[in-house]
């Protein structure tokens, strides 16, 4: 999968990812009225409004991206009604050829970290016959509880031609209460980053490895330590827009070859019509909004990539 991500990439010539993060309060009202209508304000109501929200945003912007990332809980705050509306996201996504990156965040040991491995990129026994359940392509782990909450994940990626991405230093102001931490002289996400490595070792497509990592554009200087930590890992990179990151920022997270980093933008794009910059469209050219901020990443993200 890794190779097809890369293949995209360089076909739109857009190292970028729509997190496909949705709240209530960033839902046009027209679209929760109809909601509601249909399904009262109810779970199965929110549920609807974010499917509908969801395929309004990627039929904008699904010719200009290689990839998405839903992020599950802000579908898992609605029950089962929301997961259905993470599930109908995936697959619709995936209609329109686009890689879909579970932002899960699964961390566990043995059994149980071989179901979470299952469920969102493997396929479940059921008598004679298997089922995929969520079906993502790559989905993001966390790996505190070391190898073995992670070769579960690696095993069933192996069986499935799919792929991870590590959390090894996030965006997040308080990341550093642990992540920072000097273990042996090295701060802890050296070490983890080290580990991610070596776990791709073991996994590779053509030049890059189906083990990847999550490395926040909040901190530019540490993504540059960990590229060379780790030249063979493609990087995940959240923090881009709302959280302060830029694109001058990120060039340190991409190769010599302009491979190895996807930039994710969340609320920067599914709620662009908020934003001063793009207010003119207007809530019922929401989806239109979102396209333009596409756009914009893309311009920012190519120049910064040219004048490294």
């Amino acid at each position: 999968m890794i190779n097809k991500l890369i293949e995209k990439i360089r076909k739109t010539n857009a190292p970028i990812v729509v997190g496909l993060d949705p709240m209530l309060g960033y839902i046009p009202e027209h679209i929760k009225e109809k909601a509601f209508r249909e399904y009262g304000e109810t779970l199965e109501g929110a549920a609807e409004a974010v499917w509908q929200y969801n395929k309004g945003i990627v039929d904008a912007v699904y010719d200009l991206i290689p990839a998405v990332k839903p992020q599950i809980a802000m579908y898992e705050q609605f029950g089962i009604p929301g997961l259905q509306a993470y599930k109908k996201t995936i697959d619709y996504c995936k209609e329109k050829d686009l890689v879909v990156i579970g932002d899960i965040k699964r961390g566990d040991i043995g059994s149980t970290s071989a179901a979470y491995a299952v469920g969102h990129l493997g396929k479940v026994q059921v008598g004679s016959r298997k089922w995929a359940g969520f079906d993502e392509d790559f989905a993001t782990v966390n790996p505190y509880l070391g190898s073995d909450g992670v070769k579960p994940f690696i095993e069933v990626c192996k069986e499935e031609n799919k792929g991870l991405f590590i959390l090894v230093k996030t965006s997040n102001p308080s990341s550093g209460e642990f992540q920072d931490r000097i273990i042996e002289g090295r701060p802890l996400y050296e070490w983890v980053g080290e580990k991610v490595a070596q776990w791709g070792e073991e996994h590779m497509g053509n030049g890059y490895s189906y083990i990847g990592a999550v490395v926040g554009a909040t901190y530019p200087e540490m993504g540059k330590i960990l590229r060379k930590i780790m030249p063979k890992t493609f990087i995940l990179v959240p923090g881009y827009g709302a959280q302060g990151g830029k694109g001058a920022d990120l060039v340190h997270f991409f190769n010599e070859d302009g491979l190895g980093a996807i930039v994710n933008s969340s609320r920067g794009i599914i709620a662009a019509y908020k934003q001063e910059a793009y207010a003119s469209y207007g809530e019922l050219n929401y989806a239109d909004a979102s396209r333009k901020a596409v756009e914009d990443m893309i311009a920012d993200i190519s120049g910064a990539l040219e004048n490294k």
